[in-house]
């Protein structure tokens, strides 16, 4: 899968260097690998889970920040819509987004 975009994520760890090290796991699994469904993402990863329209909410760190993409299993591109601690997370409404 094309990740779009690699930059945001490496803003993110730069401030919150703790989750550095998973967010490189998840780029490096999502971008090796060209999933066909939904199901083959949350089989793939136990901490996702789909909120609907090709969306999916992973937890990141132990679920102290949430990372939410849009997938297009035709284009084979996902689109890196938020990623925020979990505090930030509920502020927002991850289906809008």
């Amino acid at each position: 899968m094309r990740i779009l975009s690699k930059g945001t994520l490496r803003e993110f760890w730069k401030i919150h260097n703790d989750c550095e090290q998973q967010l490189l796991i998840w780029y490096n699994e999502t971008s090796k690998t060209e999933y066909q469904s939904a199901k083959e993402v949350i089989d793939n990863f136990a901490n996702c889970r789909s909120i609907g329209n090709n969306r999916f909410v992973f937890k990141i760190k132990g679920n102290n920040y949430r990372l939410i993409v849009k997938m297009s299993f035709e284009l084979k591109t996902v689109w890196v819509r938020f990623i925020g601690t979990h505090h930030d997370y509920d502020k927002i409404d991850p289906h809008k987004i």
